[in-house]
């Protein structure tokens, strides 16, 4: 097993040559400034990157990562990037996006125990719980995963709406959206939860619209 990494060099290396060649001076802009219009918070599932999904270069997307892409009012991680996101950055929109097979919505699903990441997983599970007298109604444990994937999303993208970075930056005027997705690592495309939220004013209903689409595409009949 190689110890220096070097192919990650090399690939580094052919990587910056082409983008230089196809946009020439591309790293001498990028370096007087950032300017993303997008902050983007996601799961680390390296199957799942961020910019590559959207098609933008570096400079273009601001980045959150951590396991089944949660917003918790106590992590002082990710409010400090949405905090930079919105006041310094001047991002327009929030996208929280989760995915499908995802293993930290799986072993919240399922109580398996994974080691530290155990007690991160308690916020997904606290969102099973909260679904679960619905959940419990699809028989098949893969389509609750699927469904639990997307509620997920879409009560941390509440979480969002619902931090003080949020919300102040609504109250002085700033235009903040906040939007709820799902990759499907099947398909590599992205699907719209419908919880798309400009204001505090339409949280609730960005809410109760995009819970009533997901258990429609997932109840029979």
């Amino acid at each position: 097993m190689s110890q220096n990494l070097q192919e990650l060099f090399d690939r580094n290396q052919q990587w910056a040559d082409a983008t230089e060649a196809r946009e020439p001076g591309f790293f001498t802009r990028l370096l007087k400034q950032q300017s993303p219009q997008y902050l983007w918070i996601g799961c680390a599932d390296s199957r799942v990157p961020a910019n590559e999904l959207v098609n933008l270069l570096p400079g273009e997307l601001f980045v959150h990562r951590n396991v089944a892409n949660v917003v918790v009012h106590s992590d002082l991680n990710c409010l400090s990037v949405m905090q930079f996101a919105i006041d310094e950055l001047k991002v327009k929109h929030i996208m929280v996006v989760g995915h499908s097979g995802c293993g930290g919505v799986k072993a919240a699903l399922t109580d398996a125990r994974v080691g530290l990441v155990d007690n991160w997983l308690r916020h997904v599970q606290d969102v099973r719980n909260k679904h679960w007298p619905w959940l419990s109604s699809l028989t098949e444990q893969p389509r609750q995963m699927d469904a639990l994937c997307e509620l997920n999303v879409l009560e941390q993208a509440l979480n969002a709406c619902q931090t003080t970075v949020v919300r102040d930056a609504w109250l002085r005027g700033q235009q903040v959206v906040v939007h709820g997705w799902v990759y499907g690592l099947h398909n590599g495309l992205l699907k719209d939860m419908n919880m798309t939220v400009a204001n505090a004013a339409e949280v609730d209903e960005a809410y109760a619209r995009a819970l009533d689409g997901i258990k429609g595409r997932y109840s029979p009949g």
